[in-house]
């Protein structure tokens, strides 16, 4: 388990991006809903939280390709490998994540 931030730092409808070690995580909140994904598209060189979040749709403003955040699933190309997802643990004030 790895605690990635505080819920409070996330603000309902946004994505922020926070580094652990190695990690570089894109960490959304959507209805009052957690969600934790890679923060590197798996395309190119764009990044989640500099992209456009609408619902659980994040797109990649770098070349347009867009994931569910739910399940890392390519919802629209040039993206063709899914993004990275992160079981949430349930948690009153942080946001947890289980890593294999």
């Amino acid at each position: 388990m790895l605690t990635v931030c505080r819920k409070d730092e996330v603000v309902e409808g946004t994505v922020i991006q926070i580094k652990k070690g190695d990690l570089d995580l894109a960490v959304y909140c959507v209805e009052s809903i957690y969600y934790v994904t890679d923060n590197l598209c798996t395309h190119g060189a764009g990044y989640m939280n500099e992209g456009y979040l609408d619902g659980h749709i994040i797109e990649c403003d770098f070349h347009g390709g867009a994931f569910d955040i739910r399940t890392g699933e390519v919802v629209s190309p040039p993206c063709m490998t899914p993004l990275k997802t992160y079981p949430v643990l349930d948690d009153v004030a942080e946001v947890k994540i289980k890593i294999s």
